[in-house]
């Protein structure tokens, strides 16, 4: 997986739980990103959907979560990655934009990823492992960046990541079929039929992830667009059809009402964050409808690490101090009230059994770390569940 802002790395374990707890067979991921909560449900047998607006995000859910690993030619894969790690760097966007005109990657690195995309173009358009090696090439590419986690800057000296030679791996890949499709959730959200589990896991602010990732969509679509300023954007992040109802605190909150009312699903999960333009309440009512009991579950999670360094200028002298270093995550569950009892009542039993609290303070909003998806749900550390909302405590957890 790459470095993503707003990963629910942490959350994962939780996730499953509910999904393991609702008995769900199909599940839609809306927002699906990196498709991190994707691949835990299938993991578990689920037929997952997962969507998103973002090229990238589009071909990591090729990889990880339309792609069957029992019908991928694995010898055939792992041939062509061995090719790719073979090719001598050959200058060419990459290393005239993020090398030359930014410094993203290193010289050498950039020649390699320039050399390796043409060659996946070239050589594996139209093949079914051609999303797997854009997969593969992308999280090669995040392993040697030198940023903190997002493309709208790079870091003044560079990374010590980013002198390690960039190096593709097989990807992790998982049994069973989904389906990945991409385009807008606003637009998507009433065509895509019924599910028993739908997550939705929308932007929290006015940042957006077309810019924020500027460098992954232009591997993606290979287009060598006009770019422009320091980070070396595309032109077309200009474009206001680039952006999302989502990222506008005026047209966020009926965007969500109106997906919300517009999936069709036994249960929904949401998560969002208590930074953001909704408050609880707000978001209990918005799930609310339809005749649905709700429940909210909060976990304290580290701020991303933009919180720690944005208070130096770019000479490197402190101009300011760190606000807060935690927040809060917040998942609103929302269904046929046997059925909300029945997942909450599950986190509860998960809290119990040890696994919240583990590894508390680490992770945050970016998370890292390779491929694939951990196994069960118990076996990774959870994020500290700490309250909830307002009336009688079930399984330990308290719910709505």
């Amino acid at each position: 997986m790459i470095k993503y802002l707003g990963s629910k790395r942490r959350l994962v374990p939780v996730l499953s739980q509910i999904c393991a707890a609702s008995g769900a067979r199909t599940a839609l991921d809306l927002f699906t990103g990196t498709t991190r909560v994707a691949q835990a449900f299938k993991a578990q047998g689920v037929e997952v959907t997962a969507v998103d607006t973002a090229r990238y995000a589009h071909v990591f859910a090729q990889c990880y979560v339309e792609a069957d690993a029992a019908a991928v030619d694995m010898a055939a894969l792992t041939a062509a990655i061995d090719h790719l790690n073979g090719l001598p760097g050959r200058p060419g966007y990459v290393h005239a934009t993020f090398s030359e005109e930014a410094r993203f990657f290193q010289p050498f690195n950039a020649a390699r990823i320039d050399a390796a995309r043409d060659a996946i173009d070239h050589d594996y358009a139209g093949s079914p492992l051609y999303p797997i090696l854009l997969t593969s090439l992308i999280e090669a590419a995040d392993r040697v960046d030198s940023t903190t986690g997002v493309q709208m800057a790079y870091v003044k000296q560079w990374a010590a990541r980013s002198a390690n030679p960039l190096t593709l791996r097989v990807p992790e890949l998982l049994a069973g079929t989904g389906h990945a499709v991409l385009g807008d959730a606003l637009h998507m959200a009433p065509k895509l039929g019924h599910f028993d589990l739908a997550y939705l896991d929308p932007p929290y602010n006015q940042h957006r992830y077309f810019t924020n990732y500027h460098v992954w969509e232009t591997l993606v679509a290979w287009d060598a667009p006009e770019p422009y300023g320091v980070a070396r954007k595309r032109v077309d992040a200009r474009d206001p059809s680039t952006r999302s109802a989502f990222n506008s605190k005026r047209t966020m909150p009926d965007a969500l009402r109106q997906v919300v009312g517009s999936v069709d699903c036994e249960l929904l999960v949401l998560s969002y964050n208590d930074e953001s333009w909704l408050a609880v309440d707000e978001l209990e009512a918005l799930c609310g409808g339809q005749g649905r009991e709700v429940a909210t579950l909060t976990f304290d999670s580290a701020r991303y690490v933009g919180a720690r360094i944005g208070i130096f200028d770019p000479s490197g002298v402190k101009v300011g101090r760190v606000s807060h270093l935690s927040n809060h995550e917040l998942l609103v569950i929302a269904g046929e009230g046997a059925l909300v009892r029945r997942v909450v009542d599950a986190v509860g039993r998960l809290r119990a059994e040890g696994g919240a609290g583990r590894g508390a303070g680490g992770g945050g909003g970016v998370g890292g770390g390779a491929g694939g998806v951990v196994g069960g749900a118990a076996s990774q550390a959870l994020p500290n569940l700490r309250a909830e909302s307002r009336s009688a405590s079930i399984g330990g957890v308290k719910a709505t």
